[in-house]
C-alpha cells in the first residue's frame, strides 16, 4: 500500500479545517456577527494560521464570512430588511424555476430525487448535520435543474449560498427538519402530476420556516443586545 503524498495530506487537513469552521458557523455554534480571530481559531481547531486564513478566504467567497476594514473577519449577519430582500429574490427565482419544470417529470428524474431524499432521511435519522445539509442542498439543485435553464439554476445556487447562515441551523432543529422532509416528499408527488402552480407555491413556502426563524431570532437578539441561538 502506498503512503498518501504530503500534498494530498495537507489538502485533506485544509479541507477538514474548512469543514469544521463552516459547520460551526452554519449550525449556529458561531453566531452571526461574531469576530473570527485567527489566533482563537488556530487554537480552536488545532490548525496552522495558513489553514485558517485559507478557510476564511473560501468562506468569504461563499458569503458565509465577511471581511471589513478595521474589523477583520466576522460571521455574516443580515438586517431584517436584507433578509427580506434576499429572500424576495430567491423566492422569485424559485417560483420561476419550478414553473419551468416539465410535468409530469420523467421517471429517471423522479427516481434520482427519491434516491437523494432517501439519503436525506438516513442522515436525518443519524443526526449527521453535515450529511443533512449536503443532501438537502443537492435535492434542491437537482430539482431545479429540471427547469432546463443552467443560468437560472446558478442564480438560485448563489442565493442558496447567501441564505446559508439563515437556513442551515433549521436542519439541526427537530421541527424544522421534519417539515423539510415532509415537504420534499410532497414535491416529489407533485412532480408526478401536472399542477405547476402547486409545485411552485410549495417550493416558495418551503423557505418560509427558516426565514421566519432567522427574523425572530434577530428581533430577540436586538432586544437583548446579542444574537442568540437555541441549543
Amino acid at each position: 500500500m502506498t503512503e498518501p503524498s504530503l500534498s494530498a495530506t495537507r489538502a485533506d487537513e485544509q479541507a477538514e479545517v474548512l469543514r469544521r469552521l463552516e459547520d460551526d458557523i452554519i449550525f449556529g455554534r458561531l453566531a452571526p456577527g461574531a469576530r473570527l480571530v485567527e489566533d482563537t481559531l488556530t487554537a480552536r481547531y488545532g490548525a496552522s494560521p495558513h489553514d485558517i486564513r485559507q478557510a476564511l478566504v473560501q468562506l468569504e467567497r461563499t458569503g458565509v464570512v465577511r471581511r471589513e476594514k478595521n474589523v477583520g473577519a466576522t460571521v455574516s449577519s443580515y438586517s431584517p430588511e436584507e433578509v427580506r430582500q434576499i429572500y424576495e429574490v430567491r423566492e422569485m427565482l424559485t417560483r420561476q424555476a419550478a414553473l419551468k419544470i416539465a410535468l409530469p417529470a420523467s421517471p429517471d428524474f423522479i427516481a434520482r430525487l427519491k434516491e437523494i431524499q432517501a439519503d436525506y432521511g438516513r442522515h436525518a435519522d443519524a443526526g449527521d448535520l453535515r450529511g443533512i445539509h449536503e443532501t438537502n442542498d443537492l435535492f434542491h439543485v437537482v430539482l431545479f435543474s429540471g427547469c432546463g435553464n443552467p443560468d437560472l439554476v446558478r442564480s438560485l445556487q448563489d442565493h442558496m449560498g447567501l441564505t446559508l447562515v439563515m437556513r442551515a441551523k433549521n436542519l439541526a432543529d427537530k421541527e424544522g427538519l421534519a417539515l423539510s422532509r415532509r415537504q420534499h416528499d410532497i414535491m416529489i408527488e407533485l412532480l408526478q402530476g401536472t399542477d405547476h402552480w402547486a409545485l411552485a407555491q410549495l417550493c416558495v413556502d418551503h423557505m418560509q420556516y427558516s426565514k421566519a426563524d432567522y427574523l425572530e431570532r434577530s428581533a430577540n437578539s436586538a432586544s437583548k443586545g446579542r444574537f442568540e441561538f437555541a441549543d
